[in-house]
């Protein structure tokens, strides 16, 4: 694209932010939205879990989702913004191992089910391979620092729920007295996060299985 059609296409997308952000402010008029919000937040959920945040052009966006950039704009704002709401249904759904993993009974427990939830979701052979928390804006330029700020915070997040849950084990004695809950919540997401990039690299379910129950073999016993 040669640097006038550039320009043309940036104008274009600053006239449609403004008139979603006026449609916005003042609030549904005339017939009602002709698309189903929900299935079009799905299909850019995949979209940015594929191809990343700065991977996935705005066309690649809204053909997937099967509507205008207006209407894109009108219903889940700019490209950062919908971004942020994907993040939300991808932890809420294909992510949401973790959170169960939170609440098993003892420390070993909440390893196991989120190492393997961790291999399972990512190698469904429905979904894009890989996590889109890990590979979604690893690298990423001036354009997509934003996003890789985002996911940098929800990886510090789910990494702080589970330091906090196995906080919990040692001061029941489920861990020894002398484990530090910080560094087993890291080593959970360090291995977790390797199981996704190498699940998006094409290796196996069966071969990165065998990687999560290695790791376990090294948690530490009941205290």
């Amino acid at each position: 694209m040669d640097r006038t059609a550039e320009t043309r296409a940036a104008a274009e997308t600053r006239r449609a932010e403004t008139r979603a952000a006026e449609t916005r402010r003042k609030g549904p008029v005339g017939r009602p939205r002709g698309f189903d919000a929900d299935e079009a937040l799905e299909r850019a959920m995949r979209v940015f879990w594929e191809q990343g945040y700065e991977g996935a052009s705005l066309t690649d966006l809204t053909s997937a989702m099967n509507i205008t950039r207006t209407s894109m704009y009108a219903a889940f704002g700019n490209k950062e913004e919908l971004f942020r709401k994907a993040l939300e249904r991808y932890t809420e759904g294909p992510a949401s191992y973790g959170v169960r993993a939170l609440r098993e009974p003892t420390a070993r427990q909440v390893a196991t089910a989120f190492l393997h939830g961790a291999v399972r979701a990512t190698t469904r052979p429905d979904c894009p391979a890989g996590c889109l928390g890990v590979q979604g804006s690893l690298a990423a330029g001036a354009t997509g620092g934003h996003a890789r700020d985002t996911l940098a915070a929800w990886r510090d997040e789910h990494t702080a729920h589970f330091r906090d849950r196995l906080q919990q084990a040692v001061d029941e004695g489920d861990l020894p007295a002398d484990a530090d809950p910080g560094a087993l919540a890291r080593y959970l997401m360090t291995v977790a996060n390797g199981i996704a990039v190498q699940a998006a690299g094409g290796v196996p379910r069966e071969e990165l299985q065998r990687v999560a129950d290695l790791a376990l073999r090294a948690w530490p016993p009941v205290g």
